[in-house]
């Protein structure tokens, strides 16, 4: 919708610490430019500045998923239309340079020109509460995998004796072993600080396990709690369900349709026309890898337990598609039925 005359269209460079706005008018002309503290009386400072220039139309935010978020939450409880913005293209930037200022700019005549138009996620919801948890899930998983690798590489360079106890343990065992090592403070000798460091090595995986432990009961209880028909799906688990919730997002208003949450998943297919060679589309490589990740693995299982999705494969293949074609079709079907049991859907 093309503002009116008279009406002001805000920009934000946003930063940890300050966030430098733009304000132009319906025609894209500069009418002024300041920066604001990242505090909530920055905030309510950034809206009453934009409000002195006139009604304010939309406000285009960059990072609206990190520095930005607060910022984003103010102007949507003060009803501010906002609108994430991505950082400016390099060769954009290679041309006209790089500041705070002009990025505030571009990012305000972005939304004027039509080029910016998502409506970021709130962040207000249970989904930022899954996503929270699901940092803590995915960081412990790293450091398990990378610890219990350092602790596997500390028993083959230990002293023969104590490698040869420990080397054919499975992972398990080798924690509980290592973990009940008792080691006097004042031996300072290879065999103890050997054992000392195994120890706490394998403590560690038992703290990492115990996260993990309480982070998925929480995820488990509040994905069957918000999202019963999602989870009901065939293939379809609480972590599974959870990382197509976050990609979804709390409000229900980012998505219109089943397209645009295809698209959110990078599995809708992407157009490569081009001369005589038309109705040809190619791998969309965008979007939420891992949300792609998800919708994959549900493929896998129904196409394990399921005889009509079995079917529904042989039949692509069968039409001169490749399995990895057919697999990316699959997962286009699957992101709709995916959308159609979201319950952010349902609230309008």
């Amino acid at each position: 919708m093309t503002p009116a005359p008279g009406t002001v269209t805000g920009g934000v460079d946003t930063h940890s610490d300050l966030h430098v706005a733009a304000a132009v008018d319906h025609l894209g002309g500069v009418l002024g430019t300041a920066e604001f503290r990242t505090t909530p009386a920055g905030y309510r400072k950034l809206l009453r500045w934009l409000q002195a220039f006139g009604p304010v139309h939309k406000v285009g935010v960059e990072g609206t998923g990190s520095y930005g978020a607060a910022l984003a939450r103010h102007l949507t409880e003060n009803d501010v239309a906002v609108i994430e913005v991505a950082r400016p293209n390099r060769q954009v930037r290679r041309r006209y340079g790089k500041s705070d200022v002009v990025d505030a700019i571009a990012a305000a005549r972005a939304v004027l020109s039509g080029e910016a138009t998502a409506t970021p996620k709130s962040h207000d919801g249970p989904v930022e509460g899954l996503r929270v948890l699901k940092v803590v899930q995915r960081s412990a998983r790293k450091a398990r995998t990378q610890t219990l690798n350092q602790l596997r590489a500390m028993v083959a360079t230990a002293p023969a004796e104590m490698r040869e106890r420990l080397r054919d343990l499975k992972s398990n065992e080798l924690v509980e072993t290592c973990a009940a090592f008792r080691v006097r403070a004042e031996d300072d000798g290879l065999p103890a600080l050997t054992r000392l460091a195994l120890r706490e090595l394998a403590q560690r995986v038992q703290y990492l396990d115990s996260q993990l432990e309480t982070t998925v009961t929480r995820l488990n209880r509040i994905t069957t709690a918000f999202a019963p028909e999602l989870v009901a799906l065939q293939g379809v688990g609480p972590d599974v369900a959870s990382t197509l919730l976050l990609t979804a997002g709390d409000n229900p208003h980012r998505l219109e349709r089943e397209a645009s949450f295809a698209a959110l998943c990078g599995s809708s297919p992407l157009p490569a026309n081009s001369g005589k060679r038309q109705n040809r589309h190619r791998l969309n490589r965008g979007g939420d890898r891992q949300a792609n990740h998800a919708l994959w693995r549900i493929a896998l299982v129904r196409l394990s337990h399921d005889q009509r999705t079995r079917d529904y494969v042989a039949r692509r293949i069968a039409e001169g598609r490749t399995k990895s074609e057919a697999l990316r079709c699959l997962k286009r079907y699957i992101a709709r039925e995916v959308f159609n049991a979201l319950p952010i859907t349902k609230i309008n």
